[in-house]
């Protein structure tokens, strides 16, 4: 909680990708470099700042465990397995700059929720 007289503001964003940084499905933290590579690849894409930028972060852990590195694209709910840095430059052109998700890395969606399950 901020002690601030201010609440915390924020530009708006389009998407937020996440990317497994742990060793437990990539042992040799390959994650580790597709956020590295991440920033570079956002800018050069127009996509690291004004309201259609992606949001980035990094994770110790996805859950998955296996099949690394892993990177999730938000609010799609999108989960890329394998990724290599080739893959992750057709995540951000394809999938964050023109919207088309590359189908054949995904290896899970998330469902949207149901109005019932909202309650």
């Amino acid at each position: 909680m901020t002690t601030g007289a201010f609440p915390p503001s924020m530009e708006a964003y389009s998407r937020h990708i996440l990317v497994c940084v742990g060793g437990y499905c990539s042992p040799d933290h390959r994650g580790r470099e597709l956020y590295r590579l991440l920033p570079s690849l956002l800018q050069r894409e127009g996509l690291l700042f004004g309201p259609g930028r992606v949001k980035r972060g990094e994770t110790p852990c996805l859950g998955v465990c296996t099949h690394g590195p892993i990177v999730v694209v938000y609010p799609e709910g999108v989960w890329y397995g394998d990724v290599t840095p080739s893959l992750l430059e057709r995540i951000v052109v394809e999938h964050l700059r023109d919207g088309k998700i590359v189908d054949e890395a995904v290896f899970f969606r998330m469902k949207a929720p149901t109005p019932s399950s909202r309650e």
